[in-house]
């Protein structure tokens, strides 16, 4: 395929972003090109000189994420749950666990199990690829390798692109990022990547307008039943901050309650759809309080999780007897909560 020019080289070495992709184009190449410089890593997935994916490691998920929103204003399956759902299945937990083109296999996840089509799957395709070409342009040094990929060959393809009209798109949006004056963040002359549909700017009274027809349109009522409510009940403010900001609140309204004595009647108010409830906490045991919350009648089935630092035997047996729905141990952090919630509401 007229690729064998194209090489590694040297981190650190120059690097001509446009020059590289014109050469994959024009011979019609197929495989992965990788770039690397010393923080960030990219992707660029060709089949006969047309694009099928190109992805970078920043905020992957994120970019995902922030895509899949928009999408969701038409398509009602796009809603939170669905897309929390896909992180946990997908995202890796940390730096040290990877998983093999994790954003792609998450978008395959979303086409079979019918969340959205094909079709709208090579619009999302292409979105992200304008991202990710527009931050791979800047480059200005690090290493690279170009070879043929049997785990890409596996999947599933939706879109082959023209890189072409990406890249031409891309510099229109550089060159009218660099005219337009930029807010110092204090990160130099970086541009960062757009998160914006490509679409015509809104001016304020358009934008006003979609706000007013939203309002009409939408009943709070019905707004308000996409969400579900979660009780969190501890003594500290630290935990219950870090709960809160772990539950994303597009998704869920948290209602926190530091004084137990207070709690069934805050709970009760409230109606929750779940209940985080602490094990230690002064003036009210937690179990004692799961016990009395049980015998109400309007939360007999409501699901109670248990929350210490406690992780004996004769702990999680308290807990069964007072009947919780689960057992969530100190310190956890947002993927172990949000798995434990969706066991129970999702």
């Amino acid at each position: 395929m007229g690729t064998s020019s194209i090489n590694n080289y040297k981190l650190n070495h120059k690097l001509h972003p446009l020059s590289l992709l014109a050469q994959l184009t024009s011979r019609h190449a197929t495989g992965c090109l990788r770039v690397f410089t010393d923080t960030t890593s990219w992707s660029i997935n060709l089949d006969g000189g047309k694009l099928t994916y190109a992805s970078y490691s920043d905020k992957l998920f994120e970019r995902l994420d922030n895509q899949l929103r928009r999408l969701s204003q038409k398509i009602p399956t796009l809603n939170s749950a669905t897309r929390i759902q896909m992180r946990l299945m997908f995202e890796p937990k940390s730096e040290n666990q990877s998983i093999i083109y994790a954003d792609y296999q998450a978008i395959c996840w979303l086409v079979e199990q019918n969340h959205i089509t094909s079709k709208q799957a090579a619009v999302l395709i292409e979105e992200l690829a304008k991202e990710v070409i527009e931050t791979f342009l800047l480059i200005k040094e690090g290493s690279y390798e170009f070879f043929p990929d049997v785990t890409w060959e596996e999947l599933p393809k939706f879109c082959h692109l023209d890189l072409r009209l990406i890249v031409e798109h891309c510099q229109k949006q550089l060159r009218n990022r660099h005219r337009t004056p930029a807010i110092n963040t204090g990160g130099g002359s970086q541009v960062l990547p757009s998160t914006r549909p490509v679409s015509p700017p809104v001016s304020q009274n358009n934008h006003q307008e979609v706000k007013d027809n939203s309002q009409q349109t939408t009943p709070p009522s019905l707004v308000r039943k996409t969400l579900y409510t979660i009780a969190c009940i501890d003594d500290s403010l630290t935990v219950l901050n870090s709960i809160k900001s772990f539950l994303d609140e597009n998704v869920f309204t948290v209602v926190t309650i530091n004084d137990p004595v207070k709690a069934l009647m805050q709970i009760l108010r409230s109606k929750p759809d779940l209940i985080l409830l602490d094990v230690e906490m002064p003036n009210l045991d937690g179990y004692e309080l799961c016990s009395l919350l049980r015998r109400h009648s309007a939360f007999k089935n409501t699901p109670i999780i248990m929350v210490t630092g406690r992780t004996g035997f004769i702990d999680r047996a308290k807990a069964k007897m007072v009947r919780s729905s689960g057992y969530l141990t100190k310190p956890f952090d947002q993927s172990e909560l949000l798995k434990m919630v969706f066991k129970h509401i999702g």
